[in-house]
C-alpha cells in the first residue's frame, strides 16, 4: 500500500498515541511480562479485505517481535468465520495494539465492501465506480486505496492533483460564459498534462463544457433522463461522469444513461465498518 506511504505510517503513530496514552494499565497491572499469546483475526461477516498492511504495521510499531501472518490479501472476498492473520508474541505488545489495529482494518475492510457491491451493481454496462474527497481527514490514501481493493477507480487524491472546475468556481467567476470562461482559464495556467473536468447542472451546459473542449463533464444531479440527453449531447467528445445523490438502488439506472463514471461520496464517507475480531489464548 504504497500511496501515502509517509502519511499513513504517521497516522498509525497518531493513532497509537491516541490510544496508549502513558502506558496500557489494565495490562500492565494484569499481564506478566512475559507471558505470550497466539491471536487470530477472524471475520465475522461476508466482504472484501482491505488494510493488512496496516494492521502489520501496526503491531510493529508495538513490537518488531510480534509475528503477523496474512492468511488473505488486500482485495480478497471473504467469508464470516475466515481467518484474516495469525498473531503471535508478547501477550502485553498484542493487547497494546489490537484497538488500533482492528479499527483500521475493519474501517478499510467496510470501504472496500461497500465499494464492491457498487461495483457489482454496474456489472455489465461501460460505467466504472469512482470516489471522491469525501474521505475521513488523515486516512485519504488508505480509503483510497481500499475503494482501489473493493474493485473501485479513484478520483483525485488532492486538490493538486486536477483541475475540476466546481458550482462555486462558476459562481464567482460569474457571466453567460463562465463555463466557457472557466475551461479556458484552466488552459492556459493548469499544466498541459492536467486533465480539465468541469461540473455541470444543465443541458446547455453541458453543451458549452464539450464545446469548449472539457476533458471530462461532471452531470451534477441530473436525472437519468437528463444525464442520457446529456450524453447525447456531449456525443463522446468528453467523459461524461454522474455525481450527487448516488446510491445502490439508483446506481444501475445511473449506469444505464451511458455515462463513463460515476463517483459515489458514500464509499467513504457512509461506509459501514466491517465486522472484524481478534480472538487469542494466553500461554
Amino acid at each position: 500500500m504504497s500511496a501515502g506511504f509517509a502519511t499513513w505510517h504517521a497516522l498509525v503513530d497518531l493513532a497509537l498515541a491516541e490510544d496508549l496514552g502513558a502506558g496500557d494499565i489494565t495490562s500492565l497491572a494484569t499481564i506478566s511480562p512475559d507471558a505470550r499469546a497466539d491471536g487470530v483475526m477472524i471475520a465475522k461477516q461476508d466482504g472484501v479485505i482491505s488494510g493488512i498492511e496496516v494492521a502489520a504495521f501496526v503491531f510493529e510499531r508495538i513490537d518488531p517481535e510480534v509475528s503477523f501472518i496474512a492468511r488473505v490479501v488486500d482485495g480478497a472476498t471473504v467469508k464470516a468465520g475466515a481467518e484474516i492473520a495469525s498473531i503471535e508474541g508478547n501477550a502485553r505488545s498484542v493487547l497494546a495494539g489490537e484497538r488500533v489495529a482492528l479499527n483500521l482494518l475493519q474501517r478499510l475492510s467496510g470501504v472496500a465492501s461497500l465499494t464492491a457491491r457498487y461495483v457489482a451493481e454496474v456489472k455489465g454496462t461501460n460505467a466504472s465506480i469512482v470516489d471522491t474527497r469525501k474521505t475521513t481527514p488523515g486516512l485519504r490514501a488508505l480509503e483510497k486505496a481500499a475503494v482501489r481493493h473493493g474493485g473501485g477507480r479513484n478520483h483525485r487524491l488532492g486538490l493538486s492533483d486536477g483541475v475540476l472546475i466546481k458550482d462555486n468556481h462558476l459562481a464567482a467567476i460569474g457571466g453567460d460564459d463562465r463555463v466557457t470562461k472557466a475551461i479556458q482559464r484552466a488552459r492556459e495556467h493548469a499544466p498541459h498534462t492536467a486533465k480539465v473536468e468541469v461540473e455541470v447542472t444543465t443541458l446547455a451546459e453541458a453543451r458549452e463544457a464539450a464545446d469548449a473542449g472539457a476533458d471530462i463533464i461532471m452531470l451534477d444531479n441530473m436525472s437519468v433522463e437528463q444525464m442520457a440527453e446529456a450524453v447525447n449531447v456531449i456525443a463522446g467528445r468528453s467523459l461524461v461522469e454522474a455525481s450527487g445523490g448516488v446510491n445502490l438502488a439508483s446506481v444501475r439506472g445511473i449506469a444505464g444513461s451511458g455515462v463513463d463514471l460515476i463517483s459515489v461520496g458514500a464509499l467513504t464517507h457512509s461506509a459501514p465498518a466491517l465486522d472484524i475480531s481478534l480472538k487469542f489464548v494466553i500461554r
